[in-house]
This record gives structure tokens, C-alpha cells and sequence, in this order.
């Protein structure tokens, strides 16, 4: 099955930048006809251990799960709207929430999503470096614990919007 471009949305991040290999192998993907979207796992810029092996630990659960990163997603564009596209209800964590419909709907399709990692996503490590490992631990564990009522909460989702920058 032959796609025009038109029919497929991919969203990056603007602090990451994705290699000609890994659009080479979202075509790849798209030219299947069998895949409905994808994601890809990330390496963070530069040498930052903490970073590193976070990114490590979501990229093995991403993975597992057929998690997308909101970092960088490709997907059709029919899908997407079928599906009601990003909830305008989170502040985070909404690309864990779309990939969730976007599987349901692959499986009545009898489609799928694709993690690919072969070439990873170079992404920024701007968070990182702005926010200390115990902010970032504390955010995850209240995530965690209480899920919707603080990824819907732009005060509670401070590492994205509290303007450091």
C-alpha cells in the first residue's frame, strides 16, 4: 500500500533532532500499510549519566509497552483524528495517553504501533541540566501515586511549565 505524505502527521520536539536513517525507516514503516504508528526510543545529547540511564529505563519500557515519546511520533492522520488526537486535558504525559488509544484502534484495524531503535532520537538534555534528579524523582513518584490528578495539573507539571529555561 502507497502513502502520500499527506496522510501521515509526525511530531518532533524542537530540541531533537532525528537522523535521515530514522525517517528512512518511518518510511519504511508507513509503506507497510501494517503500521498505524510508531515512536522511536531517544539518547540524550551530550554525556550526562543520570540522563542516560533514565533514558535507558524508558526506552526499555517503551519498548515493552508500545509506549510513544512524545518527543517524536508518526502516525496517520486519520488515526489521529478517529482516536480525538492529544487530550487537552493532561499537561504531561499525554503521548503515554494517545498511544494507548492509538493501540486499540490498531488491534480493530488490525494494525499496529512500532517502537524503533535501531536509530535512536538525539534529544536534548536541557531538562536535565535545569532540574535537579530529586525534582525529577518527586514529580515521577506523585505521577505515580496519583496519575490523572497531577498530569492534569500545569501547576503540578512544573518541569514543563515553569518557565526555566
Amino acid at each position: 500500500m502507497s502513502r502520500c505524505a499527506s496522510d501521515i502527521l509526525v511530531f518532533i520536539d524542537a530540541d531533537s533532532h532525528p537522523s535521515a536513517e530514522l525517517l528512512t525507516e518511518v518510511a519504511e514503516q508507513i509503506e507497510t500499510g501494517r503500521c498505524l504508528a510508531g515512536g522511536c526510543t531517544v539518547r540524550v545529547e551530550g554525556v550526562n549519566r543520570v540522563g542516560t540511564l533514565i533514558t535507558r529505563v524508558w526506552n526499555g519500557i517503551s519498548r515493552a509497552g508500545r509506549l510513544l515519546a512524545g518527543s517524536f511520533i508518526f502516525c496517520e492522520a486519520d488515526a489521529f483524528r478517529e482516536v480525538g488526537g492529544f487530550s487537552n486535558e493532561l499537561f504531561a504525559g499525554e503521548e503515554i495517553e494517545l498511544s494507548r488509544r492509538l493501540k486499540q484502534l490498531a488491534r480493530t484495524r488490525k494494525q499496529r504501533l512500532v517502537i524503533l531503535h535501531r536509530h535512536p532520537l538525539l534529544t536534548s538534555a536541557r531538562k536535565m541540566h535545569l532540574y535537579t534528579f530529586r525534582e525529577h524523582l518527586r514529580f515521577l513518584m506523585k505521577a505515580a501515586l496519583s496519575h490523572k490528578s497531577i498530569l492534569s495539573s500545569r501547576d503540578e507539571c512544573h518541569t514543563w511549565y515553569d518557565g526555566r529555561r
